[in-house]
């Protein structure tokens, strides 16, 4: 080992450089950390994932933000973890996608801004570490069902989008170390997995386990690659590419052991609805989640991804699969370089971070063990309003049946039983429908979940091509759709024969992007929403998605299930979920003979068989050879080369955030809430799409009367999710799902009570005359608060409301970071208290009493204006969160920080 090498890794003053080492790998020399060279018999008994972030502290251990005694608490682990000890981890990169990425991009343009503004180089605010940014949130479904979806939809979303195309391609420019993936080239999750990740850095000829942290929940799906990497809210990203460690509570590791073998019938779909209820049911939440054992071994990494992808709808931060042989065939498969998987399985064995699931020897200590036995797993879906309310097929109609006349809530309609019979008839393209409770009218292959795993993908294209075959079709007026998460979903899908009989069931390609996943379902036929109106029909969405919150797919389908793609095709061939496959025909085929689902369901092996001989790397090649110049529309785009970006004032899209306004280079003084108001009175499972939607807007909205105020007609108002770089539209976006629960109003409506005048008002309306009165607001929620997609408007937007504090029972572990980021107040009642408890009606006047002593966890009293008190735990749980607290928010800290 050469002294010149050792030195161009050092890092000065990490007393750890004594661990660099090398590795020779055909003929080239790699430097590493070896953390196994410290001899340290703890280190064999770390779960994998805790390894990564003891390397990441290791190397980059600074004795400032990164201490000796941080390795120390991540070795010494099993004590650790019972004592919620603070660490710091440095991700080696940020992933974004643009509905989260706009905004961020946003942030750091104002930021350069007020760093000028305040005497600073603004040239200071650049990513310090790889930010990747893909485009694939602002396509919808304006087109379904046509031979030309595909080139309209992607022509609707230029036209939409430019505004906000051009600012992304500004950035691309402005920021050194930022790549932006252009639209039409797949979801961002898909192309981090089949292209994006690194699974070992080189960076100087020094190796490192790949990590990263996403502006997006499902970040996670990449640890089915091996890969440690989590969504946080946009806020927090930015400061990690701006060279800021995340501050996080070193976390529990619950070991999830899987057995046995899949039966034939069950896909990597109905594996993970399953695990997600029953981690829900053990509580995984702020937990790390990792798999072992020897049914690991019967999961490709597609389904590994599946099954990770959905971690934070069984709550977790991370759902962990360390890199195994499968792991290196489906690098190989993806068209990784072949160099590359040389020295990332030499490095990640000579640091252990390379396991044998069949080995036992190799099983590490855990927090706690729960086992699956995947041989008793079924064909399953999850809803109709939660991903983590899962329902076996076989029981699917009946419980449909239940929910109608359930009481309302997450399972419950509370209908009148003497009104479940009735049906509405309506005309379609010349031809008499009938639709009742329980018809499908979206159905649509979505996501990355399942777009990304061939093998639920081929399965629903052969499945296609058995239904025609043995004559059946489906319904014109059910709005069915294909958006694949990669362009290589289209090549083999081609290739292998299906996709004519995919688009003669109406699952024609319709974009590349996240589309019905998120609520970009696009419209329905007026014939088709005009019957479910006038019927107040439960009309149902069916996709191979990850999320189904009531109002979150589309307006009109108050039911919406999540299941496998050969599902979605199943249910919208039946055009109910009132059905029971095994009983009842899913349809009539060639002759009058019915057709049931068994009879054309594709086998394992079928699928398998035409994987091997569809699935290829040369198909990887040639999509990823040209994902960032392969779009026309994208490259002719012409966006200015300043160094800070040229406000356009009559933008309704990019705009200037007021976040940095009167912002002083010394720390403001901290105070409390005085006598505020509450804005909202709100109960459980409150979600991020609740508090900012990312969906249409609604044309009686706040929203939209603030765009037609600026001469845009209702065509052109686009999503909330699109405008979420201009604060003006967010900020009336915020509380404006219709789908809200506010106690104040008592049934569901963006809408809360204005006190004391008793007025019902749009919220944003509400907050502004309370901001015209000189009045402070806060927010009363359940439990759960913020639970959902990580979006950093569910906390900016309440700032720009003027809410100074939540108090809620439980937070999502992203949202309540942000809301720390935003420098907003988060408050948790005490065990066994509620705001029902404590007899809270929302009407009193609450004052919340801090100062500069405030410390982590501190127990704070609530002060009521009619004499009574009550006390809550501050949720700042680290002190780096409480110094981005007491600088007004996390961004404003950063901007300190580079003056």
């Amino acid at each position: 080992m050469s002294s010149q090498i050792i030195a161009s890794a050092m890092k000065p003053g990490n007393p750890f450089n004594k661990l660099i080492s090398t590795l020779d790998v055909d003929g080239k020399t790699f430097q590493y950390y070896d953390v196994t060279a410290l001899n340290d018999v703890r280190y064999d008994r770390l779960p994998y994932s805790i390894r990564v972030l003891l390397e990441s502290a290791i190397r980059n251990c600074d004795k400032f933000s990164v201490k000796e005694s941080d390795v120390e608490n991540i070795f010494n682990w099993k004590q650790s973890q019972e004592d919620s000890v603070e660490i710091p981890f440095k991700p080696s990169r940020v992933i974004l996608q643009d509905l989260t990425g706009v905004p961020a991009v946003v942030d750091l343009a104002a930021m350069r801004d007020a760093v000028k503004g305040l005497g600073g180089d603004p040239d200071k605010i650049n990513p310090l570490c790889p930010a990747d940014l893909v485009i694939d949130h602002s396509v919808q479904v304006d087109v379904a069902r046509s031979g030309d979806a595909l080139r309209r939809n992607q022509e609707i979303e230029f036209e939409r989008n430019t505004e906000r195309f051009l600012f992304l391609k500004w950035g691309a420019k402005a920021f050194r170390n930022m790549l932006i993936v252009p639209p039409g080239s797949g979801i961002v999750h898909q192309v981090n997995l089949e292209y994006l990740a690194r699974v070992v850095f080189h960076c100087n000829d020094l190796l490192y386990p790949d990590s990263l942290v996403g502006t997006d929940s499902h970040t996670t799906m990449i640890n089915g690659l091996g890969i440690v990497g989590w969504g946080v809210g946009g806020i927090e990203a930015e400061a990690v590419m701006l060279g800021q460690a995340i501050s996080m509570v070193l976390p529990k590791v619950v070991g999830y052991k899987l057995t046995g073998e899949l039966p034939p019938l069950v896909t990597s779909t109905d594996v993970v609805l399953t695990i997600t209820k029953h981690l829900r049911q053990i509580g995984v939440v702020g937990k790390f989640v990792e798999f072992f054992g020897p049914g690991v071994t019967q999961l490709s990494i597609a389904d590994r991804a599946t099954i990770a992808n959905m971690c934070p709808e069984y709550g977790a931060t991370v759902g962990y699969f360390p890199v195994d042989h499968i792991s290196m065939q489906y690098l190989t498969q993806t068209n990784r370089d072949v160099s590359n998987l040389r020295y990332i399985e030499e490095y990640l064995k000579a640091v252990k971070l390379f396991r044998d699931y069949s080995d036992e020897s190799q099983d590490t200590d855990y927090s706690e063990i729960v086992e699956l036995d995947l041989s008793g797993i079924v064909p399953c879906v999850s809803g109709p309003k939660r991903p983590h309310d899962r329902i076996s097929v076989s029981d699917m109609k009946e419980d449909f049946a239940a929910c109608l006349t359930n009481k309302i809530g997450f399972k419950g309609y509370g209908m009148d039983p003497s009104k479940l019979s009735g049906s509405v008839e309506f005309e379609y393209e010349g031809t008499q429908y009938n639709l009742s409770h329980g018809s499908v009218v979206i159905s649509a292959i979505t996501s990355c979940t399942n777009t990304s795993n061939p093998s639920v993908m081929l399965g629903a294209g052969l499945l296609a091509k058995n239904a025609i075959e043995a004559g059946l079709s489906v319904k014109p007026y059910i709005k069915t759709s294909l958006s694949p998460g990669s362009g290589v979903v289209t090549y083999y899908l081609n290739e292998s024969g299906v996709t004519p009989y995919l688009e003669k069931l109406g699952f024609n390609i319709v974009g590349y992007g996240c589309m019905t996943c998120i609520g970009n379902s696009g419209p329905l036929d007026e014939p088709v929403s005009e019957a479910i109106e006038k019927g107040d029909i439960v009309a149902v969405g069916v996709l191979s998605g990850n999320r189904n919150f009531e109002g979150r797919i589309h307006p009109h389908t108050r039911a919406n299930y999540l299941a496998s793609p050969l599902l979605v095709i199943a249910y919208a061939l039946a055009g109910t979920v009132a059905i029971d496959f095994e009983k009842e025909p899913i349809g009539t085929g060639t002759g009058g003979k019915p057709v049931y689902l068994s009879e054309i369901w594709p086998t394992r092996e079928d699928i398998h068989k035409v994987e091997r001989l569809h699935v290829l790397p040369s198909m990887f090649k040639e999509v990823y050879e040209k994902i960032t110049t392969g779009n026309e529309q994208w490259n002719s785009l012409d966006a200015p080369l300043s160094q800070l970006y040229p406000w356009d004032c009559n933008s309704t899209y990019i705009k200037n955030p007021p976040f940095f306004q009167g912002m002083t280079r010394e720390l403001p003084v901290v105070t409390g809430v005085s006598n505020a108001r509450v804005l909202l009175n709100l109960g459980d499972s409150v979600t991020t799409d609740h508090i900012s939607p990312a969906g249409s807007i609604a044309r009686t909205s706040t929203a939209a009367r603030y765009l037609t105020g600026r001469g845009l007609a209702p065509r052109e108002f686009n999503s909330y999710g699109a405008r979420r770089g201009n604060d003006d539209v967010m900020a009336r976006g915020t509380f404006a799902n219709i789908r809200l629960l506010n106690k104040f109003i008592g049934k569901a409506a963006p809408k809360t009570v204005h006190l004391p005048s008793g007025e019902i008002l749009d919220i944003f309306d509400a907050a502004e005359r309370y901001r015209a009165d000189g009045e402070q607001v806060i927010v009363l929620a359940g439990k759960e608060y913020g639970s959902g997609s990580s979006r950093d408007w569910a906390a900016k937007g309440p700032w720009m409301l003027g809410i100074r504090a939540v108090i809620a029972e439980t937070y999502e572990r992203i949202h309540r970071s942000n809301l720390v980021g935003m420098g907003i107040i988060p408050l948790e009642y005490l065990p066994g208290q509620t705001a029902d408890t404590l007899h809270l009606t929302g009407k009193e006047r609450y004052t919340i009493s801090i100062d500069d002593t405030l410390s982590c966890g501190q127990i704070i009293s609530v002060d009521l204006d009619d004499g009574r008190k009550f006390d809550t735990k501050v949720r700042f749980d680290t002190d780096v969160e409480l110094t981005y607290f007491k600088n007004g928010g996390i961004l404003n800290y950063m901007i300190r920080q580079m003056l």
